[in-house]
């Protein structure tokens, strides 16, 4: 994970490097404290200009590693740079710095916007945070201008989040993510609050966006068929560990992982002839992020496992353009 440049010859934004991140829990006097293990030795790159997707189950660590990308959360071990520039390095100025060029978008439009504020406010706090105008003239001007890019009335500055539908609200926590002319978007599961009529149009926004100002997303979902309308690459995660990088369309085509292959199995078709389709449904339990199984932590649900699975950690390894992380995928 450590070339700088990808096969279009675009550069690195934002990196991990064997980032772990755990999370102490207090447990009963007899088991004492747990620890909750969130991230495990992930290496990850982001270059400027894509749409990176981070895939998987409810619990696998997608969310959390966007965090830590962000350092909205300090990784237990291991490196984020973004820039080339490692962010624990960072004085407090310098981080605030360059906290303007990375921003998120929140899942849930209902509870990410302050109730208590106006829209112009809402979209105003990150330029006054940060001092961006002198006046409050150019500050008001920037709020209209990136009201109107993204789909909202600009006279409607002054009326409160629960005046608007959810997708407008959507739109609003958009604008502020824009305010600072961020080089990088945290999307966290963006429309799954939203109807799909609401999310095919945010997702044309999003798009629309990141032409128009060479955005980059690392765009975390658990629905594959937003992930293949949006992204250019795939980062399919379980249980803290990464199964399988690659192109969209090639891992939709030719998923490598069997892991990746049983959530493509699991994407509803829209032809109903092909509904009643034989499916391959993952068996057992999903394993405990507190106690992660030795080796393969797919292993225990996986029907093609084999005796070196349960022993040995596989390493993400690069087969025919991706990465992959199983002994049993070869080139």
């Amino acid at each position: 994970m450590n070339n700088t440049l990808n096969h279009d010859g675009a550069k690195v934004l934002a990196a991990a490097e064997n980032v772990v991140k755990e999370f102490k829990l207090s447990g009963n006097i007899r088991r004492g404290q747990m620890v909750v293990h969130a991230v495990t030795d992930v290496s990850l790159n982001i270059y400027e200009g894509e749409t990176l997707a981070m895939v998987g189950e409810s619990g696998c660590g997608k969310s959390t590693m966007g965090r830590l990308i962000l350092r909205l959360l300090e990784p237990t071990a291991g490196t984020v740079r973004f820039e080339g520039r490692d962010l624990a390095e960072l004085g407090e100025e310098e981080l605030r710095h360059l906290r303007k060029k990375m921003q998120i978008i929140f899942q849930d439009p209902y509870a990410s916007l302050n109730p208590r504020m106006t829209v112009a406010q809402i979209i105003a706090e990150p330029l006054n945070t940060h001092q961006i105008y002198g006046s409050q003239k150019e500050t008001e001007a920037r709020v209209k201008e990136l009201m109107k890019k993204v789909g909202i009335r600009p006279e409607f500055t002054n009326r409160y989040p629960h005046q608007f539908s959810g997708g407008q609200r959507q739109r609003i926590g958009i604008a502020r993510a824009l305010a600072l002319n961020p080089k990088l978007i945290v999307c966290d599961e963006p429309v799954s609050a939203l109807d799909v009529s609401i999310q095919a149009q945010i997702l044309n926004l999003l798009h629309d966006l990141q032409k128009e100002m060479g955005l980059t997303y690392l765009f975390i979902s658990h629905d594959l068929s937003v992930v293949r309308y949006i992204s250019d690459r795939i980062c399919v995660m379980f249980l803290g560990k990464i199964c399988e990088v690659g192109p969209t369309e090639e891992i939709f085509r030719a998923p490598k992982h069997p892991y990746t292959r049983f959530l493509l199995e699991a994407v509803p078709k829209p032809n109903p002839h092909l509904r009643k389709e034989q499916k391959a449904f993952l068996t057992g339990e999903m394993p405990s992020p507190v106690k992660p199984p030795a080796g393969c932590r797919f292993h225990t649900r996986c029907p093609l496992a084999v005796q070196r699975c349960s022993q040995e950690v596989p390493v993400l390894r690069n087969i025919e353009g991706r990465q992959v992380a199983c002994h049993l995928v070869t080139a």
